[in-house]
């Protein structure tokens, strides 16, 4: 099977919202009167963001689900994605569930494929991903204040969790294993939460190399601190409502290292102001999106971690990172 074949068959659909979708050298797109385009780029590695035995049809959703996270801490709508693959050799199977994952979540979305680039190589994935937000209206990383409350959607560490367990670190019942694999390989990206809190959050942004690391990058756009208490970070590990206590059946450690710093949540951070509380409950109700309120901005800058008594913790865990 050649190139063009590969993508008529796996990868072109009717062209539904672009003006112009697989098939020519460019693609078009016209946004909408009043509208700015929100663009993101994300890159999946074998080997450095996924397992080679990965299920195809789990990696085509989370291909795009990492790029939608994007999307979703911009407070963006999803329009449209590219997708440039590179492929050791034409495998029909892998290719259909691949394609199955990753379209089936596009059509969930409203987000259209409509074009990109194949070629034999390594096996490697990039996605752009284009989405529309009102101008003025985007969720930018700058704009936390001091006072301001910071929350976290969902759940954190279980995607850390199950990657410990598949590298031999740890040891897992089959039934947590499970449950959190999904949380690794299958993410929700949350683009309805992201755009229910436009016009209510002050900042945001994904989380995607682990809590501590990405809450810094809105720290440092902002020119502020922060305190997170991290007694209620542990607790949003999934896996505790599956057991009395979480802490009598994973070491504590092992849960901070999870839940403060695991990567690949692809839940949102961001801060709002006490007096928008309201309203950040009312966004999350509407999105059918729990969010939990894990700390305040300082003004002073740095990140500080206290207990549940407010005593300070030592930060001694580190994000990923992709260079590390």
């Amino acid at each position: 099977m050649g190139e063009f074949d590969l993508i008529a068959r796996y990868f072109t659909r009717p062209v539904r919202h672009a003006v112009l979708g697989v098939g020519d050298d460019c693609a078009l797109l016209a946004p909408r009167t009043g509208m700015q385009l929100a663009i993101s780029s994300d890159m999946l590695v074998e080997g450095r963001h996924f397992f080679a035995d990965v299920d195809p049809e789990a990696l085509g959703h989370k291909a795009l689900a990492v790029n939608l996270s994007d999307l979703a801490a911009c407070g963006a709508k999803p329009l449209a994605f590219t997708l440039a693959l590179s492929l050791p050799r034409v495998d029909e199977a892998w290719l259909a569930g691949f394609s199955r994952g990753l379209l089936a979540l596009a059509d969930a979305h409203g987000c259209e494929l409509v074009g990109g680039d194949t070629t034999q190589g390594p096996l490697n994935i990039c996605i752009t991903v284009f989405g529309e937000v009102p101008t003025g209206q985007a969720l930018l990383r700058s704009r936390a204040q001091p006072g301001d409350d910071i929350y976290v959607s969902g759940t954190l560490g279980d995607a850390r969790l199950a990657l410990e367990a598949l590298l031999g670190h740890i040891a897992l019942p089959t039934e947590v294993l499970a449950r959190a694999r999904q949380r690794l390989e299958r993410p929700t990206p949350r683009v309805a939460l992201g755009l229910a809190l436009r016009g209510v959050a002050s900042s945001a942004m994904d989380v995607s190399d682990g809590l501590l690391g990405d809450l810094s990058h809105i720290l440092k756009a902002s020119g502020v601190g922060a305190r997170i208490d991290t007694s209620l970070t542990t607790d949003l590990i999934a896996e505790k409502a599956y057991s009395t206590s979480a802490s009598g059946v994973f070491d504590a450690k092992l849960l901070h290292q999870c839940t403060l710093a695991g990567g690949d949540d692809y839940e949102l951070a961001f801060t709002a102001p006490p007096a928008r509380r309201d309203a950040v409950a009312a966004a999350s109700q509407a999105s059918g999106t729990p969010v939990t309120r894990i700390g305040t901005v300082l003004a002073e800058p740095g990140l500080q971690l206290v207990d549940a008594l407010g005593h300070v913790v030592e930060n001694r865990y580190a994000s990923f990172d992709h260079f590390g």
